[in-house]
Parts: structure tokens; sequence; C-alpha cells
């Protein structure tokens, strides 16, 4: 019989699709606000892997990606997941999303991400939410799974998680906590 023990430290981070830059200019610093500091943030980038979100989002495509520096508890992240829609709402313009948040976390074996969408690889975490295992460690570099998103298997999505590893491993090493880290987005704040 195993014994339960804690999960593996982790680190928050957002996908973030967006086409107008001003709308990621304002969410930014509202989750900055709410989860500490950055730790990374990827370079804008133009996101071509699929025409889904040009109707709703405009375009182009971009993706950012941002990884906190605290670390999580991978137990909030269905409640991560819902704050970040309630953020996509607040961004909304006539009905119509302008922003994508995708929240997710990374240990030292794997990448996480939430969705709301159930599907045969995806676990019930809680409150309508799943999870995912899009990226495994294993030899001594990130993997992708064979459902893992185009941008999350290329090479320097890889690179980017594995230099998030990385840090993640100094962080351990130190175990800090950035001041104003409050785990998840309160329904008041949006």
């Amino acid at each position: 019989m195993g014994t339960p023990h804690p999960p593996e430290k982790a680190l928050l981070f957002l996908a973030l699709l967006f086409a107008d830059k001003e709308v990621i200019g304002s969410c930014l610093p509202i989750v900055r606000e709410q989860f500490g500091d950055i730790l990374i943030e990827s370079p804008e980038s133009a996101w071509s892997h699929s025409h889904y979100y040009d109707r709703e989002l405009g375009t182009p495509v971009m993706r950012r990606f941002v990884f906190f520096s605290s670390l999580f508890d991978a137990s909030t992240l269905p409640e991560i997941k819902l704050g970040t829609n309630r953020l996509e709402d607040a961004f909304s313009l006539n009905g119509r999303r302008r922003i994508n948040i995708d929240p997710g976390y990374i240990t030292s074996s794997k990448v996480v991400l939430a969705s709301a969408k159930d599907y045969s690889h995806r676990l019930y975490l809680g409150r309508g939410i799943y999870g995912e295992v899009a990226l495994y460690f294993q030899g001594n570099r990130f993997n992708p799974m064979p459902y893992t998103y185009q941008d999350y298997r290329e090479p320097k999505g890889l690179a980017m998680f594995e230099t998030a590893r990385k840090e993640l491993k100094k962080i351990i090493g130190g175990v800090r906590q950035a001041p104003g880290y409050h785990g998840v987005l309160p329904r008041q704040n949006i």
C-alpha cells in the first residue's frame, strides 16, 4: 500500500493567446498582482497552429507564456482556472473574448495544463476543471505526449519549459515564497 504524501513542488504559469496588445498590457499587471513576481516571460510569438481563435480574438493571434516565481499549491489549479475564466470574461467585448488564459504548472517531472473541456486523456480535478500532463521529463529533457499542443512540443517551447524547470530546482533549493502571492484570483478582483 502506498502512503499519501504532498505533491511535488511546482511553479504556476499562464499560457496567453491574444491579438490586441492593449489587452495583454492590461492583463499582465492584474495577474502579477495576484500571483506575485514574474520569473520568466516569453517573448510574444505568432501563433498559427490553428484558426480556432481567429474569429474570437482577432488576428494575428500571438502567444506569450508567463511563469511566476513563487512555489505553487497544485491543488488550487481548478480555482485558478475558474479565476482566469473570470478574467477572460472581464476583458470580453460584445460577448467575444479578447484574451485566452490557460493556467498550468511545472514540476521537476511534468508540465500540467488545466482545461474546462473533458477528453479521454484528461482527469477530473474538481469544480468542472480537468488536468492533463502535456510534457514529461525523461532522458534529461521534456518530452511531449501524443496529444500535446504543437507550440508546447516545438524546440523553443521545450527549451522554455526546461529553463523554467532549472529555475524551479533553484527555488526548491532555497524554498522561497514571493510576497503578495494569494494563490487564486478572488471573485471580487475581477
